[in-house]
């Protein structure tokens, strides 16, 4: 029996002759061609990331290079275009603007599926299944499993900037003060070093964050996040480009490609 999943997915996949109905010309192509004609007649795929979201990506500043779940699929679907692969480095505050700008076909790291970027764009099928959850000092984690508990006056809450966490933070927590703090990558040695209590981002990064701060800092309730939400790829508003990475996507999960990936990033 198919899971509910595949059917979605199948669905999904015969909508595309339907939709590549509608496809337009791709600003810069060939008058009648696509985003997807550009891209292979380009030879490069270029895909915008903003380098500071483990494991899903993240600028190594070692190696000067992108690493990262969604750094090697975005490998594998320029290799399945035909074409190399360009990392465009970009940030969460500026990343609608960079994306409706035309500066990369792809946001690929982390990216969660949301109504005012599906405005602007469209999402290949989800890869995974997330939701909001809390990260705090394991010592505090009890003070912490409710958006009541957090929405205090005593709490210390942080957000990184100009993405769906913010988002979520200035929406449900009115009397608990929130700090911005610009990077990502250390945002969490602020909560491990108490300067900040709690953080309410994406389970998937609340779970890593815990195995890298061993009995210092604790996910709250990851299998039970405070809401729904998906990751997928977003791309530039072209039907042909979006049927390619819907079938490309499906056969990397259907094969484990993606399992594999995933797996390397996480030991």
């Amino acid at each position: 029996m198919l899971s509910r999943a595949r059917i979605l997915v199948l669905a999904l996949l015969l909508l595309a002759p339907a939709a590549l109905a509608q496809t337009q010309a791709a600003p810069g192509g060939t008058p009648g061609g696509t985003l997807l004609d550009e891209i292979i007649a380009r030879g490069v795929l270029r895909v915008g990331s903003t380098g500071d979201y483990k494991p899903f990506t993240f600028l190594n500043p070692a190696s000067k290079e992108f690493e990262g779940i969604d750094i090697d699929m975005a490998a594998s679907l320029a290799k399945a275009l035909g074409v190399k692969l360009e990392i465009v480095k970009t940030a969460w505050p500026t990343l609608m603007a960079d994306f409706t700008a035309g500066k990369f076909d792809a946001a690929m790291g982390g990216v969660s599926v949301s109504l005012e970027r599906q405005k602007k764009g469209l999402f290949t099928i989800p890869y995974m299944v997330d939701g909001k959850t809390p990260i705090a000092r394991c010592a505090d984690k009890d003070k912490y499993a409710t958006i009541a508990g957090i929405d205090q006056a005593a709490t210390r809450v942080i957000v990184n900037p100009g993405g769906t966490n913010e988002k979520f933070a200035r929406d449900n927590f009115k009397a608990a003060p929130i700090a911005v703090h610009n990077d990502n990558v250390t945002i969490f040695d602020q909560i491990a070093g108490d300067k900040a209590d709690v953080m309410v981002t994406d389970a998937s990064e609340t779970l890593l964050q815990q195995k890298l701060h061993p009995g210092v800092l604790c996910s709250l309730h990851a299998e039970k996040p405070f809401n729904f939400s998906e990751k997928a790829y977003w791309l530039a508003r072209d039907y042909a480009f979006k049927a390619f990475a819907d079938q490309w996507l499906h056969i990397a999960i259907e094969s484990k490609e993606y399992q594999a990936i995933s797996d390397k990033w996480l030991k």
